[in-house]
Parts: structure tokens; sequence; C-alpha cells
């Protein structure tokens, strides 16, 4: 009697926490090696605040136009092979960095190397936020969008308050230079790491035969469709103008307040080693950003996007004055400022699950949510790095005191056209928060 043939079992389904949390810690660790990472690195080797800005803020044009190849990626047969290719690239380019800051013309060996990490890591972007979208539910999206954000944005502590803190440790041991070479190696071999799990953990998203091998010219003409589509949409230039000044204050602060802590009190910032401002971040800001960021998801659950995006937004402007306040005091106390830091990385975290969904469920809605979704944070990345290159010749022209008045000031535009902007159709998230780029 013949056996039947055994049947072929379907690939198996994991549960999103097996693979959302991993995918965004993925996705955060190249950003914020170029975004914050690099900024503390060029601070250690010596390079002015202004040239730090301009560099770091050219760096992040990757991010802003990556939608650009975006349908090119709606047409990949696996988004999860793209996934992981664009993973292991950005893995091998920052332990690239680890061996160009031991040669001559470091600067431009490692400007060039961070250049490849920021395009493998933009594309990887749209990969990885295209499987996230396509395997979950607009409910399930919700859900896990604080996972999402946190682990995003976990990757930041992780960076700051881990490998900054280990570097800090190690500069007058070993030397600057040796020291962030180190760091720079272990950021590639953890993004290889997680490459080599997600060819295990991610769900496949394959598409048909069709699609397999698309002509340029369909590919073009799929570019089109997607950029009209995108500005056809019924108030669409109000919303890119309010995606862009959100990140107003973000962009600013994120960029010069850690130089501020890190410069001499002679020159009005706070004089803090390497360590210890890797140490501030991964302590109570680490537990602050994650509250927030849960925080802030389920609020604007109970709320909705449109009564709760006043708050989401003065809070998400909370470390402006956090920031003055530190310059105006210049405090001593290293627990007072990791209290104040605190207070920053909440709001932080709590206000930006506001843009995050505005972009997810009312700009990226209909045709091409994907690609719309990475013009939708392509924008929101060009506010950013605008307001990111300029930060570095304000803050000389100003001073850090007189920066950060300026900084609020640049708040309230954002906050009075969030009164004329069109929230309908923006279901209320379950829970959660976005991540941040």
């Amino acid at each position: 009697m013949n056996k039947p043939e055994p049947m072929l079992s379907a690939p198996a389904v994991r549960h999103p926490l097996a693979w959302v949390p991993t995918l965004y810690l993925a996705q955060g660790l190249p950003f914020y090696a170029v975004a914050l990472v690099a900024g503390l690195m060029f601070k250690s080797m010596g390079v002015a605040n202004d040239a730090i800005a301009h560099w770091t803020g050219v760096l992040g044009l990757a991010w802003v136009f990556k939608a650009l190849w975006s349908p090119f990626l709606e047409l990949a047969r696996s988004k999860k092979a793209v996934v992981v290719l664009f993973q292991l690239t950005g893995g091998v380019a920052l332990a690239g960095v680890a061996l160009a800051l031991q040669l001559p013309g470091w600067f431009a060996a490692s400007l060039a190397l961070l250049a490849v990490v920021a395009l493998a890591s933009s594309t990887h972007d749209i990969a990885a936020d295209g499987l996230y979208i396509a395997s979950l539910s607009a409910r399930q999206q919700a859900a896990y969008a604080g996972w999402q954000g946190a682990f995003f944005n976990g990757a930041k502590f992780l960076s700051l308050g881990g490998l900054v803190i280990l570097a800090g440790m190690l500069e007058p041991r070993i030397g600057v230079a040796p020291a962030w070479s180190l760091i720079f190696g272990l950021l590639g071999a953890a993004l290889a790491a997680l490459a080599a799990y997600h060819l295990w953990a991610l769900p496949g998203t394959a598409h048909g035969g069709a699609l397999a091998a698309p002509s340029a010219r369909a590919v073009a003409a799929t570019l089109v469709d997607v950029i009209r589509a995108f500005f056809a949409k019924p108030g669409i230039w109000l919303a890119i103008l309010f995606i862009i000044l959100f990140r107003a204050g973000e962009g600013q602060i994120q960029t010069i307040g850690p130089l501020f802590l890190r410069d001499a009190r002679a020159l009005g910032g706070l004089g803090l080693s390497t360590a210890e401002v890797g140490a501030v971040y991964g302590t109570a800001g680490t537990l602050a950003f994650l509250a927030g960021s849960i925080g802030g998801g389920y609020f604007t659950a109970r709320l909705g996007l449109r009564r709760a995006m006043p708050w989401l937004i003065l809070a998400m402007n909370l470390p402006n004055l956090v920031f003055w306040y530190l310059s105006a005091v210049q405090p001593s106390s290293l627990a007072l400022v990791a209290a104040a830091l605190g207070v920053e990385m909440f709001g932080y975290g709590f206000g930006f699950v506001g843009v995050i969904l505005f972009i997810m469920q009312v700009v990226a809605s209909g045709k091409y949510q994907t690609a719309h979704y990475a013009l939708g944070t392509g924008f929101m990345q060009l506010g950013f790095v605008l307001f990111k290159f300029i930060s570095g010749d304000i803050q000389q022209a100003l001073g850090y005191r007189h920066f950060f008045v300026w900084v609020m000031v640049a708040a309230i535009p954002v906050l009075v056209l969030s009164r004329r902007m069109c929230f309908d159709g923006a279901p209320a998230p379950s829970a959660g928060a976005g991540h941040a780029k």
C-alpha cells in the first residue's frame, strides 16, 4: 500500500511581536548612526558645530528623496529580500566607517561611507514600512505602532545610552579615533546580526509573476503616476506644509542639543563628557521616551487624532523649553540634567505619534499606500533636514541661550496651522506611537 505523499506546509506566520520590534530597531540603528552618533563623533574629533550641522544635514537628504525610487521597490518580488539586503549593506558600510577613521583623510572617507549608510537605510525604510503596511491590518498597524515607535527610537538610546557611553570610557584610554572605530564596528555587527535574524523572522510578501521583471518604461510610468496621484490629493499642499513645520523645533534641537551638552561652560554649554551625555540619555531619557511613546498612542486612541493633535504638538516641542532652561541655569548637577532630559524625551515620544499617524492614515491613504507613505515621510524628513542644516549657523550667531528661544518661537506656526488641518478619514488608533526620522 502506497503511503500518501506528505503535504507541503505553508510558511510559518510569525507573530508581529517576533519581527516588528526588531525590524524598527534595524531601521533606527543606521538612521541614528548618521543623524546623531556621527555628530558626536565629529565633535570629539574637533569638527565645528556649523560643519557638523551642514554635513549631517546633507546626509539626511537621502531620507528626503527616497520616495523617488520607492516605485522600484513596489515592483520587487519580495519586500523581505529587499529589507535583508539593505540591512546587510548598511552593516558593511558602518564597519567601513570604523576602518576609515584610521586613515589620514578620515573626514572625507567617513562622510562617503556614511552617505552609503544613509542611502541603504533610507531605501530599507521604504521596504520595511511597506512590509509593515502589507502584512498588518489597519487596526494592527495602530496596535503595534507603539512597539514600532519604541524600538525605532530605542535604537537612539542603544546608540547614545550604550555605545556613546562606551566611547566616552574608551576615549581617554585608547584615543578618540580608535574608540569611535570600535563603536562603528559594533553598529555594523549589530545590523548584520539583525539581517540574519530577519531571514527567519520576517513575513514574506512575494508578488506574482506579472511583476517579476518590470521594464524601465513601466517603472517610470509608475513613478509618474505615484507622484501625480499624491499631489492630486485634496489639501495636499497644506498637509505638506504641516508635516514640514511639525519638525521645525525638533530638527534644530536634535542637532544642537547634544553639542550644547558637550560644549564648555565658558562657551555657554554644560561641559559634559562623552560618557556623561550617553549616560543621561541612556537612563532617564530611555525610560521617559518609552513611557511617552506608548502613552501618546493611548492618549490619541482615546481622543482621536483631531482632538489630540494640539496636545501632541505641545508635547513635541516641550524639549525646546527644556533646553532653554538648561542654557539659562547651566546646572552642575548631573541628576538635574538627567531629569530635565527625561522631560525632554517624554515630550518627544508622546508628541511624535501625531505626525506619523497623520501621514500613515490621512496622507498615505488610497492607491500606492506604500509609495505615498514614503513621499509623506520624505517631506517629514525635508522639514528635519532644512532646520537641521541652518541650526549650526543660527546657534553660532545667537549663542546657545538665544538659540533655544528662537527654537521655541519656530514651533508656533505648526500649532496655528493645525487648526486649519483636516483630519477626517483618520481612524483613531487603538494604541501606540509612531517613530521618528
